[in-house]
């Protein structure tokens, strides 16, 4: 982030140290030390415990400049996803308590590692509410990991409408990948699923009960498409309102669909 940012409290920028540097699941002291250098904020002191030596660190820069770029700039590199290839649950930890914090202030950390804008949440339970609520309760339903990897963004920010849209692309997406075909919607989901020789089977289309939950499977996509996808892609988020109980109910459908996607083959002939 480029522009100039105004400066953090002591209180938020001490609340996403203690968030960086957590004695269990933060960075350690080498990574610390590396990241201050990497972004060239001098490191004043390297002896004390690690998110104090941090909040030190950044604080002398954010009075020195009078912004706040600093911390950003130190959790971009601190949160590149490169670096949690094989530890991605201490990614999603420190992205979800960072984003608490950073909710009280206006940004929040992306699935990229970087950091974007929000609304300014103005209490901490409005915080902790945005960050979590509607994907608790989807955790809460054990809905395949494939729907949230389509609308974390979107659910950090309480925005129905935008997690629902980019789920169910999410859904033509993968039949995309699976069959090799292109195309959209309705004519993408019966050149997959339907015809005398479809592309991709959820089973082995033996018997009148495997071919005729195929083609169910199929009216299904198609009936999300034509009922969900195609109008959210032509209508405004204020022309089309989204609770949070039908955020709920069609992300628990694109679950469904996900897992039926799991047993999907491809279809050699």
């Amino acid at each position: 982030m480029s522009n100039r940012i105004a400066r953090f409290t002591s209180q938020h920028l001490e609340a996403a140290c203690r968030v960086l540097a957590d004695t269990d699941r933060g960075l350690s002291g080498t990574q610390i030390g590396y990241l201050l250098q990497d972004i060239r904020v001098p490191d004043i002191d390297p002896t004390n415990t690690k998110w104090k030596r941090l909040f030190n660190a950044l604080a002398q820069m954010q009075n020195q400049h009078q912004v706040g770029n600093h911390l950003i700039l130190f959790i971009n590199r601190a949160m590149n996803p490169v670096s949690y290839t094989r530890d991605r649950t201490a990614f999603t930890w420190r992205r979800d308590e960072l984003n608490v914090v950073l909710a009280l202030a206006g940004f929040y950390v992306r699935d990229d590692g970087r950091v974007g804008s929000v609304d300014k949440a103005t209490t901490l339970d409005m915080a902790r509410a945005r960050v979590g609520r509607l994907k608790a309760a989807l955790e809460a339903r054990a809905v395949h990991e494939e729907v949230l990897n389509y609308c974390r963004a979107e659910l950090l920010s309480e925005n129905y409408f935008h997690a629902v849209f980019e789920a169910t692309k999410g859904i033509a997406e993968r039949i995309r990948s699976l069959s090799g075909l292109n195309g959209d919607g309705a004519d993408l989901m019966t050149k997959a699923f339907l015809g005398h020789s479809p592309m991709l089977a959820i089973g082995p289309l033996i018997t009148e009960s495997e071919k005729s939950e195929q083609k169910g499977f199929a009216n299904l996509l198609i009936g999300l498409f034509g009922a969900v996808r195609n109008p959210l892609a032509h209508a405004t988020k204020i022309n089309w309102p989204m609770s949070e109980q039908d955020a709920l109910d069609i992300l628990t459908m694109v679950s469904l669909m996900h897992r039926k996607l799991d047993v999907t083959r491809k279809v050699t002939s």
